[in-house]
């Protein structure tokens, strides 16, 4: 429900802004989207004891001089009790400015860390497969082979060892 809530805003914030205007509202909304790990903060914007100008007035305080446009989309969310999809928000935002830059973020999951250059070879050749400007992190955990997942693209690409070994014994008991 919040996602879909945070998808309406980030269609109306798309709307008639460049890609540095939308950036700096992001980067904002960010900086904010990091008190939602308090558990205090989400009870403050929470409860009905404090006054949405208090809100308003916290959420704020998290930016040293924000802009007008951030100030009144702060008030628009507080006045509509909107507060809490600040964090949908931000990922809603991002994966619009990625689409906008062309530029996107990946992530490498293998069982054992790969060297820098295995790291260039493969984004440099996943960057030109799509032509997109690419990123890609590694993520070292018990997946025995390798997998790339890029989100915003839609893609993932696996090699896993129990799935070849399983399919050449498929292939081996066709064959007799």
């Amino acid at each position: 429900m919040v996602e879909l809530v945070a998808k309406r805003y980030v269609k109306a914030l798309m709307t008639d802004r460049d890609s540095a205007g939308i950036d700096a509202i992001c980067k904002e909304l960010k900086q904010v989207s990091t008190a939602f790990c308090d558990d205090k903060f989400i009870a403050i914007l929470s409860t009905t004891d404090i006054s949405l100008n208090q809100k308003v007035e916290l959420v704020l305080s998290f930016i040293e001089n924000p802009s007008n446009e951030f100030t009144n989309l702060i008030k628009l969310l507080a006045e509509k009790k909107r507060l809490d999809v600040i964090p949908s928000l931000v990922a809603g935002l991002e994966k619009e400015l990625a689409i906008l830059n062309n530029s996107y973020t990946g992530i490498v999951y293998t069982n054992k860390e790969l060297s820098s250059a295995d790291m260039e070879k493969l984004t440099s050749q996943f960057a030109s497969k799509f032509n997109v400007s690419l990123e890609l992190a590694q993520n070292v955990c018990d997946y025995d082979g390798i997998k790339v997942d890029i989100d915003g693209l839609g893609v993932e690409v696996g090699f896993a060892k129990s799935r070849l070994k399983s399919q050449m014994i498929e292939h081996i008991l066709k064959a007799v």
